[in-house]
């Protein structure tokens, strides 16, 4: 069975879920610093920058892939 996107909507689609996530981990880490309980703020900070480190992670990688697919399209043509 044939993927009814193309690669590259795939690939924009996953890069916009990393950057909700991204926005998301800054608003928990906000969140975090209002916390008066130290262990609650301790656990929501390393959370939060967890999913903030591995949302970044995935969006430098679906935004090399999308820049090396662009490159080998333009060495192609040209």
């Amino acid at each position: 069975m044939e993927n009814p996107l193309p690669w590259w909507a795939t690939q924009i689609i996953l890069l916009a879920l990393a950057i909700f996530f991204i926005i998301f981990g800054i608003d928990l880490l906000y969140t975090a610093y209002q916390l008066t309980e130290p262990f609650s703020f301790i656990m929501t900070f390393f959370a939060s920058n967890f999913i903030i480190l591995i949302s970044a992670t995935l969006l430098f990688s679906f935004a090399w892939k999308i820049v090396s697919y662009i490159r080998k399209t333009k060495e192609k043509e040209g």
